[in-house]
């Protein structure tokens, strides 16, 4: 792999706070990337970033309105345990509808795309939520989600900060390259 990472922004600017990762990724503009980062407003388009992905990253961090129970603004940052292992139930979801993908629907669609092209999803898959207060239909984000912004842009650089200290990763289950006898090479 290339040592690449991609910050996507995900979410509906027209349901209020599901913009939350398209605001965070255009607030991350303003900033400098360390190492191989691109950061991509992708909205509504989870086929575009599933198709993108194929292009080879070692990690993938998915910005996002979460809602995981917590007050609104609040951000949670959740690593995927197995970025490659998709249950085939969400892969047969995931083709259904193009414009209303989660982020687990992407990543469903991700894995059936790499298992036809013989690709590999990334190494490392990280979301960093946050808890929206209200996703019905207008513009703009809810006065406790849009203060969560820019903390949420200091929590990506500090993950591409991060990436771009760590080696690159192989495919995922590629073993570590180890010496004849054993020991991880460094």
């Amino acid at each position: 792999m290339s040592g690449r990472t991609l910050v996507a922004g995900i979410g509906n600017v027209f349901l209020g706070d599901d913009g939350f990762g398209v605001e965070t990724v255009r607030a991350l503009a303003g900033h400098p990337l360390p190492g191989a980062a691109e950061a991509v407003d992708f909205g509504v388009r989870g086929v575009h970033l599933a198709y993108q992905l194929l292009d080879g990253y070692d990690t993938l961090v998915l910005v996002d309105a979460t809602a995981r129970g917590g007050a609104p603004g609040t951000l949670y940052l959740v690593e995927v345990d197995e970025p490659g292992r998709i249950p085939v139930e969400t892969e047969r979801a995931a083709v259904l509808d193009g414009h209303q993908m989660s982020p687990d629907t992407v990543l469903a669609l991700l894995g059936t795309l790499c298992a036809g092209t013989g690709g590999s999803p990334p190494g490392r898959i990280l979301v960093v939520g946050c808890e929206p207060a209200c996703l019905e239909e207008g513009i703009g984000l809810t006065e406790p989600v849009a203060a969560a912004v820019p903390e949420a842009v200091r929590m990506v650089l500090d993950l591409l900060d991060e990436a771009a200290r760590r080696p690159a990763a192989g495919p995922v289950g590629t073993p570590e390259p180890r010496t004849p006898a054993g020991l991880p090479e460094n």
